[in-house]
């Protein structure tokens, strides 16, 4: 049975999981609101029919390659993300992201039809460049503020505002569809809509925390210290911000011993070079090439397509079904931030959503050939044996919206060490834009193809995926950043995660007594050297223990 109870690797006042970790994660995760809903707005526009009356009716391959222009422009965007991250920072590295994002939908909304489509593929590579920075920024700095116990769901909240844009996107089209008439401005409010996620990112990141652990990357420790204390909203002396410090400190004079410096190029050696971090990279990569095996972008790009292959005809009548499907891909992520990311685990996750997304695209793959719904007259409907095909297609939304969603993000933004972590998600988020990139491109000729042989083809990656996360995924789950390099040492990566998270637990056993004495107002230099008289404590614990120095920002040992 799974407790919904923090699993925690060491005791932990109350105080860090206040609402200001939470704001925070809010605030950036409003990039993932104009990545939903680029998403999912651009399958319905280009099909209204105002647009078509301003550009035509688009065949498969343009249709293809304004989907795709935002893909590509992501793919290159996220290894862009790489030099912000490293050089200016988390912070200020969304800002310049969310400013370029804005620009390229402005750019998209004031097309027509005397333009053609130029002004909206520039503004599409515009915007897809600011997202796919996005994509590696964001759920890094989250995934860099947050306590162990709740990463997962902090960094969820960068895949619930993917999802929330989405929803907004699916019904957008079907709302302008069915109360504006056919005109320009009936497509050109969804694509100014882009626009407000877009303002309201670049007026609010200026005002998050930088990430404490890029502070210490690039030698600002005592800004570091003084951030993670708001952040966690404990004194710089409390025993758990002294201990979560020494951590970060030894977790960098580790890579800069490795590394030699904390230059641009650095973290490529680091990457590419040491097999351990490289394996972590080629595991992250595949685990975004799965999860566009599993179909999802193939529905979200070309979801008027997805439904006609079912039998549903009418643009608006797609449209809904389009909306209904963004309903319950947002419901399963929301079960999944609060009840299974930071409880059921990472890889009981993934392992579940592949089996049962597998048997329902199956059945829906089995549905189109032999029952050839696209072939009948429009207006038909759908008999009993579509509407069943209909059910397992949401089925498989629920699967999916509570498993693969969001967890190849969660596991990418934790798995790397700090001195690789920006260029290894930017790999990862390229990869997955990347793998995006081919889905758009394919997805309009395989439904001409074949379109019930293109969902067998998602049920067999959905499968292949199973065994794979089982032999070679370790369990995340719990486990602080700094100590990623120990999990993926470890034998066995199948229980590797709970192997580890007990030795920690025992580990940092002594540091309850301290926050208690803390908050007490006791000295627990005394408190230290009663336990260890009396050998409540191991010597290794009770001897030694770490303090910060504001000065430098640095913590010590200090000898009780």
């Amino acid at each position: 049975m799974v407790s919904l109870k923090k699993v925690e690797d060491r005791p932990t006042p109350p105080e860090v999981y206040s609402w200001k970790i939470y704001g925070l994660a809010a605030i950036a995760a409003i990039a993932a609101v104009g990545i939903g809903y680029d998403s999912a707005f651009v399958g319905g526009a280009i099909v209204l029919k105002g647009f078509t009356k301003d550009f035509g009716k688009l065949d498969a391959n343009t249709s293809g390659n304004l989907v795709s222009t935002y893909q590509a422009g992501a793919f290159v965007g996220a290894f862009a993300g790489y030099p912000l991250g490293h050089f200016v920072g988390r912070r200020w590295g969304l800002t310049i992201a969310a400013i370029l994002f804005t620009i390229g939908a402005i750019i998209m909304t004031i097309a027509s039809g005397s333009t053609g489509l130029a002004p909206i593929y520039a503004g599409r590579a515009l915007a897809g460049l600011a997202i796919g920075a996005a994509s590696n920024l964001t759920p890094i700095y989250i995934s860099e503020i947050s306590p162990p116990a709740i990463r997962g769901q902090l960094v969820g909240m960068y895949e619930l505002g993917w999802q929330i844009g989405g929803i907004v996107g699916f019904f957008i089209n079907y709302g302008v569809s069915i109360n504006i008439p056919t005109s320009t401005l009936q497509w050109r409010i969804p694509f100014a809509v882009q626009i407000i996620p877009g303002g309201l990112l670049a007026l609010t990141a200026p005002f998050l925390i930088e990430s404490p652990r890029w502070l210490i990357s690039r030698g600002r420790r005592e800004e570091s210290v003084r951030n993670l204390s708001k952040i966690r909203k404990l004194d710089v002396n409390h025993p758990y911000l002294v201990e979560e410090v020494a951590e970060m400190n030894a977790a960098h004079d580790k890579e800069m011993a490795l590394l030699g410096s904390n230059s641009f190029w650095a973290p490529f050696r680091h990457t590419f070079l040491v097999r351990k971090v490289l394996y972590r990279l080629l595991i992250g990569s595949s685990l975004f090439a799965f999860q566009n095996g599993t179909g999802i972008n193939a529905i979200n790009y070309y979801s008027p397509t997805v439904f006609k292959s079912l039998g549903i005809t009418g643009s608006n009548t797609g449209l809904l079904t389009t909306g209904i499907f963004g309903v319950i891909k947002t419901l399963g992520a929301i079960v999944w931030i609060l009840f299974l990311i930071d409880h059921f685990g990472r890889r009981r996750i993934l392992m579940t959503g592949a089996t049962g997304g597998a048997f329902a695209m199956l059945a829906i793959a089995i549905y189109i050939a032999v029952d050839k719904p696209a072939s009948r007259p429009a207006g038909a409907g759908l008999d009993s044996t579509g509407r069943f095909a209909l059910a397992c297609f949401y089925i498989w939304t629920i699967f999916y919206g509570a498993t693969w969603n969001g967890t190849p993000w969660v596991v990418g933004s934790e798995i790397f060490p700090q001195q690789s972590r920006t260029l290894g998600m930017a790999l990862m988020a390229a990869s997955n834009w990347g793998y995006n990139l081919a889905i758009s491109r394919c997805s309009p000729l395989a439904f001409e193809w074949s379109s019930w042989g293109y969902y067998l083809i998602f049920a067999c990656l959905m499968l292949i995926s199973i065994p794979y996360i089982f032999f070679l995924l370790p369990e995340t789950k719990g486990i602080p950043l700094e100590h990623m390099d120990e999990l993926f040492d470890m034998p066995q990566p199948r229980n590797a995660g709970p192997r580890l998270l007990q030795d920690l637990r025992r580990r940092q056993a002594h540091l309850g007594s301290e926050i208690n004495a803390h908050n007490q107002g006791a000295d627990v230099k005394d408190l230290a050297r009663e336990q260890g008289q009396s050998g409540s404590v191991t010597p290794d614990n009770s001897e030694k223990r770490d303090e910060i120095d504001i000065e430098t920002g640095s913590a010590h040992r200090r000898e009780f």
